[in-house]
């Protein structure tokens, strides 16, 4: 039983002093070692600490897939911090709001990116907590970021980083990641250290993920799945980081075949695009081994074109949430594929597993959720007394104990791998002149699984067409939360309780 603490700075350093010229984070930018890291971390930290950052304060990175994600990461809790990841989905105002929530006083922000601007677009009047904005670049060099490592280079901050490190515990909250409502508005889910890395250990190992791994990431680092299955389960393995910006099929490719890629999780529409692509017989991607996949449902037949097409030595699928630290069940390497495709496997992580009331999925063990921010009601909500997290998923187990979900107690639906939650699309539609009252579903789509369908009832005498009601949605919502359509009705489905009755709209969608 290890007795070194459980701490992302205490891992970095053994990690950095284990395999010092290990790469860690390869990008066409910049390798860096796990020496490199450490010393740019450590830099960080100190600027941070020269900014005036302290202890549990929160900071938070609005920005893709760069290196200066890792290491800005790593750094906020080498001083202290608490990372606060932000959709780089988000609009300005969603991004605000969190900003707010929180209180950060520092953000890092990408500049100029795929014709966006996040740091410039930060309403600074509306956020008197937030003192600095540091510009990470990404399209141009339009950054900040050399200046405000060169802080880091005071004497004094950088003595100071050692005895901040050293004052984390296991205990202490890593990171808070938002996740949306039923209520319409977004939760912060905290997680302590030890939380962080322990589930993401243990995701790591059910894929054997060693130093030898060369691992492709394409999922997000501001979601759970990049951040810990990727960022953490590397600095705990060895392994060594590739981000990617963003998904192209043929760049993927190219990347695999480059640097022998080994690990590449993703959802099931990446590899689905993969085995497609016409030009996919001109690369070799015989160096894959490990692919991690989940929300969505999977046909057997990827899975098995997955193993004998791309020759993918252990093809897993996992199901998780953000309570849960990202984290929940999770197939075994010696899985058949019919288990793997239909089910999301057996408890990892130490978590426990039952199936409750209405068929609701609890998880119970060290790894759940502290709680969510500031908000004692939701957290007494979804952990009862004897410690069960309420998943608001629907689901059951087979006689190996494996878990197939089956629906959602919840409206929530998944578009692209993003959760996304119809109360807060209905809100949004509510404030738009014209619309009585809205309702929104998932409905099936090839490319994302599932994408948003609106209902809506209009004022009497009131005229609005499906266009204005999507502008009106993506100009205040991420892109992967802007219904895809709009059906106009008299009245909405309702039940004698008065609440809408969705069951009874996906039919009317399936009928369409």
């Amino acid at each position: 039983m290890t007795t070194s603490p459980r701490t992302t700075p205490a891992v970095l350093e053994r990690i950095a002093r284990e395999l010092p010229d290990q790469p860690a984070v390869v990008t066409a930018q910049r390798t860096l070692t796990y020496f490199g890291l450490r010393s740019e971390v450590l830099h960080a930290a100190a600027a941070m600490i020269d900014l005036g950052i302290e202890p549990g304060d929160r900071v938070a990175i609005w920005s893709p897939n760069t290196w200066h994600w890792v290491v800005a990461s790593l750094a906020i809790h080498h001083a202290g911090g608490v990372l606060v990841p932000l959709n780089t989905r988000y609009t300005a105002s969603e991004a605000e709001d969190i900003l707010a929530r929180t209180g950060a006083p520092l953000l890092f922000a990408s500049g100029a990116f795929l014709g966006a601007d996040k740091a410039a677009s930060v309403d600074r009047d509306s956020l008197p907590a937030l003192r600095h904005i540091v510009r990470i670049p990404v399209d141009t060099d339009d950054g900040t970021w050399d200046e405000y490592i060169a802080r880091g280079a005071k004497e004094e901050a950088l003595a100071a980083v050692g005895a901040r490190a050293a004052a984390v515990t296991a205990d202490d909250v890593s990171d808070i990641l938002f996740t949306s409502g039923t209520t319409g508005r977004s939760k912060g889910v905290r997680c302590a250290q030890r939380q962080s890395l322990d589930a993401s250990a243990a995701w790591a190992a059910c894929g054997q993920l060693t130093r030898d791994d060369r691992y492709l990431c394409i999922n997000p680092f501001f979601h759970n799945f990049g951040y810990k299955a990727g960022i953490l389960a590397c600095l705990q393995t060895g392994a060594t980081l590739y981000p990617e910006l963003t998904f192209d099929p043929g760049e993927t490719m190219q990347a695999v075949q480059e640097h022998r890629i080994t690990v590449l999780p993703g959802p099931p529409t990446i590899y689905q695009t993969l085995l497609d692509h016409p030009q996919r017989a001109e690369f070799d991607l015989s160096s894959l081994r490990f692919a991690v996949t989940g929300a969505a449902t999977i046909p057997v037949v990827l899975i098995e074109r997955m193993q004998s097409e791309l020759d993918i030595d252990i093809v897993l699928t996992a199901y998780g949430l953000t309570e849960a630290a990202g984290f929940g069940t999770m197939c075994r390497a010696d899985d058949d594929a019919v288990t793997v495709a239909t089910t999301s496997g057996r408890p990892i992580a130490d978590f426990e597993l039952r199936i409750g009331e209405s068929g609701e999925v609890l998880l119970r063990g060290p790894n759940v959720m502290l709680g969510y921010l500031d908000d004692p009601e939701a957290t007494a909500a979804a952990i009862d007394g004897d410690g069960w997290l309420h998943t608001g998923d629907v689901g059951e187990l087979d006689p190996a104990g494996n878990l197939k979900i089956t629906d959602r107690l919840k409206d929530m639906y998944i578009c692209g791998g993003f959760n996304v939650y119809p109360a807060e699309i209905e809100q949004v539609l509510a404030r738009l002149d014209g619309v009585a009252e809205a309702a929104v579903i998932g409905v099936p789509d090839d490319r994302l699984g599932e994408v948003g369908k609106a209902f809506v009832v209009t004022l009497p005498g009131a005229e609005l067409d499906e266009k204005t009601v999507i502008d009106h949605a993506r100009e205040h919502l991420a892109n992967f939360k802007t219904p895809r359509s709009v059906e106009f009705l008299d009245a909405l489905p309702r039940n004698p309780g008065g609440k809408v009755v969705k069951p009874l709209l996906r039919q009317r969608s399936e009928r369409a």
